[in-house]
């Protein structure tokens, strides 16, 4: 059994899909980029404003089902330009600490709304 997942803090999604699905004894985020949620824009300040507002995002999304980051146990991590790495990594040890998830990263050529990052989760319930 499965179930959509959906809460107003965090941006709505863009296309056909859902912001998170419950399936399984996890929860599968969806790719959040930086938009706030508040205003449906992009978020300026360059990689490191952007790759804090996505973690934001899959907070507020863990949030709705009472689970943290804690919780996470897989990140995907998709950047526009691999040399961020090093910015992206700082922000993003700032979130993930002593127990980070597994991850992946690569290089994409584009993405939506022509962001810097995206990060995909899946957390255990």
């Amino acid at each position: 059994m499965k179930s959509v997942v959906n809460t107003d803090q965090a941006p709505a999604a863009i296309g056909p899909y859902s912001q998170a699905i419950k399936a399984g004894g996890f929860l599968f985020v969806s790719g959040q980029i930086p938009v706030d949620p508040a205003t449906g824009a992009v978020v300026s300040g360059g990689v490191a404003a952007q790759t804090k507002q996505v973690l934001e995002n899959i907070t507020a999304i863990l949030k709705s089902q009472n689970l943290t980051l804690e919780n996470v146990v897989k990140t995907s991590v998709f950047l526009a330009d691999m040399n961020d790495f090093q910015t992206v990594n700082q922000v993003y040890g700032e979130y993930f600490s002593q127990a980070a998830p597994a991850r992946g990263c690569v290089q994409v050529a584009r993405l939506p709304k022509d962001v810097s990052v995206e990060i995909e989760a899946i957390a255990y319930l």
